[in-house]
């Protein structure tokens, strides 16, 4: 039969071959339109390990592990969790809705109050927070948490909303406008976050996976809450015990989450990391060495051994335009300003600068403020010895940081103020 069904294909110009890889035999056939199908003819492989290698195909990207970078396993567990509590809490909060306006929970009546409030006030929350895309971008695991505790305060207004009736709107609308904002933060930062994790150019097969992730928890999270609402939750009282522990394991789930991402690209907090490392001890983490260390609900705190630098005031604000032009003077090439003050060393960079300059004027700072001088009396000496010990070392800076996977062509400085020169 097969010799009869191969001479069959030859005669109506037909290609095909079989092959056998993992217990698993597939035939390949080619037509002559250039079209290519496959047909499984066998597959010996125990039941569980088909189940769970078509779990990973489904929800992990192609070629997993060996195609994203480290920790995206702990960042997709979180996510789930995530995404799970967040829908079960979801669930609560509409039905606390219904019950403040009076209303019995049926569909009809859910999709009414969703479309009046959703069309309003989540709308103005999220046309606020997409002015705020360039802090997003430097900080995405910052806003990404934000997001998730604006979220949680909106959801939490509607649950409680029972308990102030006479205030339906308000609360509903207060809540509606955070979660909008929300979900505003949350799309933005999705991005950057799954980019730190692409290895082979495979961007949009991890976003997709994502998704499938996010959808399938979503799914289970929803029907958990149901059975909560219609359990536990059915009373206030259980509302108000249920809620503040999802809303606990959402906000701890998204920060686990974040802490697994390596961001690789530099932002004022990495930088300052990074420098100080290089400074101190003449060696550079990796992103996923340095995700551990970052802080990320307050990245602004200054490190002494980087030269406490802070990024993006105003040229105005920094230094009289006589300094300035005296700086010019001395480094017409650099693409950066330094002023050192009493407490910090200011940077602001030229509106075409890249990352590599940011690194420059951060090691200029760095080197200068290990001369144990005070910051306000730096004078042109220090300056021009910190530039050259920075000139020395650069390369070898740079290379380090290029082998350790960071990209050093941008700088992040969210909505820093730039000068033109």
């Amino acid at each position: 039969m097969q010799t009869k069904e191969t001479e069959k294909q030859k005669e109506e110009g037909l290609v095909s071959w079989i092959e056998t890889s993992d217990s698993i035999s597939r035939r390949f056939l080619f037509s002559p339109d250039g079209c290519l199908s496959v047909k499984v003819l066998e597959d010996t492989r125990p039941v569980v390990k088909r189940v769970a290698e078509s779990f990973l195909n489904k929800f992990f990207p192609s070629g997993y592990p060996y195609s994203v970078n480290e920790g995206y396993l702990r960042y997709t567990q979180f996510r789930a969790l995530q995404h799970f509590t967040s829908a079960a809490l979801s669930v609560l909060s509409t039905q606390s809705l219904l019950f403040a306006a009076g209303l019995r929970p049926t569909p009809a009546q859910a999709t009414v109050v969703s479309w009046i409030l959703k069309d309003g006030m989540e709308h103005v929350g999220k046309l606020i927070c997409s002015n705020l895309g360039a802090r997003m971008d430097s900080e995405p695991k910052r806003w990404r948490i934000l997001a998730d505790v604006m979220y949680d305060l909106g959801t939490g207004l509607e649950v409680l909303s029972p308990l102030c009736p006479h205030l339906f709107l308000q609360m509903a609308g207060l809540g509606n406008f955070a979660k909008g904002m929300a979900v505003v933060a949350a799309r933005a930062t999705r991005l950057p976050l799954y980019s730190s994790f692409a290895k082979e150019g495979n961007l949009s097969d991890l976003f997709a996976k994502g998704e499938a992730i996010s959808t399938l928890f979503n799914v289970v999270g929803i029907g958990a809450g149901i059975s909560l609402a219609s359990t536990i939750c059915s009373s206030m009282q259980g509302k108000v015990i249920v809620a503040p522990v999802l809303s606990v394991l959402h906000i701890y789930s998204v920060i686990e989450e974040m802490r697994a991402v390596p961001v690789n690209t530099l932002n004022p907090q990495r930088t300052a990391m990074l420098v100080a490392d290089f400074v101190k001890m003449g060696k550079i983490s990796s992103p996923a060495d340095l995700r551990y260390r970052e802080d990320l609900l307050f990245p602004g705190h200054l490190i002494e051994d980087a030269g406490k630098v802070k990024v993006g005031r105003p040229l105005h604000e920094v230094a009289k335009p006589s300094k300035f032009r005296e700086w010019r003077d001395m480094f017409p090439d650099e693409k950066f300003f330094l002023n050192h003050g009493s407490q910090w060393t200011d940077m602001v960079l030229e509106q075409s600068a890249t990352g590599e300059d940011a690194l420059r004027g951060w090691l200029v700072a760095a080197y200068a403020s290990s001369t144990k001088q005070s910051l306000d009396d730096m004078n042109p000496n220090v300056l021009f010895q910190a530039y050259e010990e920075m000139e020395s070392v650069f390369p070898q800076f740079l290379s380090l940081l290029q082998s350790k996977g960071w990209h050093t062509d941008r700088f992040l400085d969210g909505t820093g103020t730039r000068f033109a020169s």
